[in-house]
């Protein structure tokens, strides 16, 4: 295989990191050297970097097939991984595949064969059968957050992907959390394990756990006093079920938390609305199934409240992992009723909060966010929104938040005060000549 070198300090700089760490050295170097390698490092600490730089040290810019296919158990992680893939300015084209949206358009993006394929099993498994991705010359694969994309929901069409790839040479199984069996469709003969891990204190140095009690079982109140004690600061709710996130999120709203729900149920475009509008400051609590306590990137969260006592340790430490990423700090809280005590494989210093009688509903936020019919395959960028609003909806700098532009549509923050004005002043204006739907986002 052809080994072609990459320009590590031109790719830092791109991605704004100063260097690389510890785990993430040790990763580039045994990959180099071994065929099978398997990466646990905590969630937050730099692994996607750590298998991309791998794979981009096999890419051959000669090969016009794919070369390397990544597979992970969420759209959210694939879509994150094709983000730092494209923001490292390789030159090496990437495809995204998952479940959610048009396979036609993915499919029209495999026709001229990127090097690199990361995708959900179900979707990659769909295009392998239907022969929209050249299989015979992938000789890299990656299981991302391998412990979860081999469970029991996903082991056949895990099978049936690995099986139909003759010619891999090399595998990199990375997790935050191990798993001791991995199953034999994997086809590691001697792995080695990278295990940057802290098992002496599982939980970040940076995570505080708490808990608070609930007097009934439904602890809807106490998450609403909760809320009301912690303030405006950005903090994920865990339910265990899709129709108790729904619940705790209307309950909360009608008690006058802004706040937005996610689970797996719902259709991409009001999932990435969501996440849209907690990544910007839309809202700072987001309700969601343990689907959110992986593979989201999301900064600056401030608590995790576990609503309902996570099933197990790998979930309780993946949906801790969404806080006190890297060197920031974070609290998780588990909302214990009378039935319940704090698990034993919690072995931190658990403190006990004591809620305030009265409760100050928390500051409504300052933005809002703007839901634009328009995207990628419009070519319309960031650039464009921020001069179609500053231009036609008289915005200054300061008024424009975050901006995510997805494949057919865009989300932006913008001043809540100025909303309104905005609609009207745009309401008949076009972006790049097409007259789009502009609304504030649902």
């Amino acid at each position: 295989m052809q080994q072609k070198k990459y320009d590590i300090d031109k790719i830092l700089a791109k991605l704004k990191i100063d260097a690389l760490n510890e785990m993430q050295l040790a990763a580039v170097e045994t990959t180099k050297q071994q065929d099978e390698v398997i990466l646990l490092s905590a969630t937050g600490s730099g692994k996607t970097l750590g298998f991309l730089l791998p794979i981009l040290e096999t890419l051959d810019a000669d090969v016009k097939t794919t070369q390397a296919l990544v597979i992970v158990p969420s759209r959210e992680l694939a879509q994150q991984i094709e983000l730092v893939f494209k923001a490292m300015g390789t030159g090496h084209k990437i495809t995204c595949c998952y479940g959610g949206h048009k396979r036609e358009t993915e499919e029209n993006n495999l026709i001229e064969a990127p090097a690199v394929v990361v995708g959900t099993p179900g979707r990659l498994a769909d295009h392998i059968r239907r022969g929209s991705i050249t299989v015979d010359t992938i000789e890299v694969l990656v299981l991302d957050e391998f412990d979860k994309s081999l469970e029991l929901g996903f082991q056949d069409e895990m099978s049936y992907i690995i099986g139909s790839l003759p010619g891999i040479r090399k595998k990199i199984l990375t997790s935050a959390t191990d798993m001791q069996d991995i199953p034999d469709f994997v086809g590691l003969s001697e792995p080695v394990r990278l295990d940057f891990l802290d098992h002496e204190n599982a939980n970040s140095a940076g995570l505080a756990v708490k808990f608070v009690r609930s007097d009934d079982k439904d602890k809807a109140n106490i998450l609403f006093r909760l809320i009301c004690h912690l303030g405006d600061r950005s903090c994920i709710v865990f339910c265990n079920h899709r129709e108790s996130v729904e619940r705790v999120s209307e309950i909360l709203k009608e008690d006058g938390i802004v706040n937005e729900y996610y689970h797996g149920a719902m259709e991409q475009q009001e999932r990435d609305s969501a996440l849209a509008k907690f990544r910007n400051g839309s809202t700072n609590v987001l309700v969601t199934t343990d689907l959110a306590a992986r593979g989201l990137d999301i900064p600056n969260i401030r608590y995790i409240i576990h609503y309902h006592m996570p099933h197990t340790e790998d979930s309780y430490t993946h949906r801790n992992g969404r806080t006190a990423r890297m060197d920031a700090s974070g609290t998780a809280i588990l909302i214990l009723n009378g039935e319940e005590d704090v698990p034993a494989y919690i072995t931190d210093e658990v403190e006990e909060i004591t809620l305030p009688e009265t409760t100050v509903i928390p500051e409504k936020p300052k933005w809002t966010t703007l839901f634009i019919a328009a995207g990628k395959k419009d070519k319309v960028n960031k650039v464009d929104i921020v001069g179609f609003l500053s231009h036609k909806g008289e915005l200054k700098k300061e008024d424009i938040g975050l901006i995510e532009v997805k494949d057919f549509f865009s989300f932006v923050a913008i001043k809540k005060i100025k909303a309104n004005n905005v609609l009207q002043l745009i309401k008949e204006e076009r972006i790049k000549g097409k007259k789009v739907k502009i609304a504030v986002a649902k």
